[in-house]
């Protein structure tokens, strides 16, 4: 059995971003855009067709709009191939996996005040299960409620 048939989605991909790592110029990203209004920032991701790649660990729910382009999304009902235009809430606690069929632009929007990209990723992600764990579990109800 290899590491790829046993364990969670979420060590599955895990494991593939280790991979990843390995690989030149895995992690590049052609394209990153940051936009502010009162309230809300929006991270916007230019993908390459044939890039595969992987996101962090989300605090909080999320919008995402695929506003250009075909990817497939590893999520915890399995593989998911959408199209744009596409829009939806990830949850808390959210890491996918993804591969672009084409050029894609994804965009995330998140709600704050804040303008230092550094802070804001800080404030809404983590790489790293245990920090998850440990604030899911600090913060179960205000997140079960729906509340930053």
């Amino acid at each position: 059995m290899n590491e790829f048939s046993m364990g969670t989605l979420r060590e599955k991909t895990f494991a593939a971003e280790v991979i990843m790592k390995t690989m030149p110029d895995a992690t590049h990203l052609t394209k990153l855009f940051h936009y502010f209004a009162p309230g809300i920032y929006a991270r916007e991701l230019h993908i390459p067709a044939g890039m595969t790649l992987t996101g962090k660990i989300h605090k909080y729910a999320q919008l995402n709009i695929l506003s250009k382009g075909k990817i497939s999304v590893l999520t915890e009902d399995g593989i998911k191939e959408v199209e744009a235009p596409f829009t939806v809430v990830s949850p808390a606690g959210t890491k996918r996996i993804a591969y672009a069929h084409t050029d894609c632009v994804w965009t995330t929007i998140l709600n704050t005040n804040e303008t230092d990209v550094n802070i804001i990723e800080k404030h809404f992600t983590t790489d790293d299960e245990n920090e998850w764990l440990e604030f899911a579990g600090a913060n179960q109800l205000s997140l079960e409620l729906g509340f930053n």
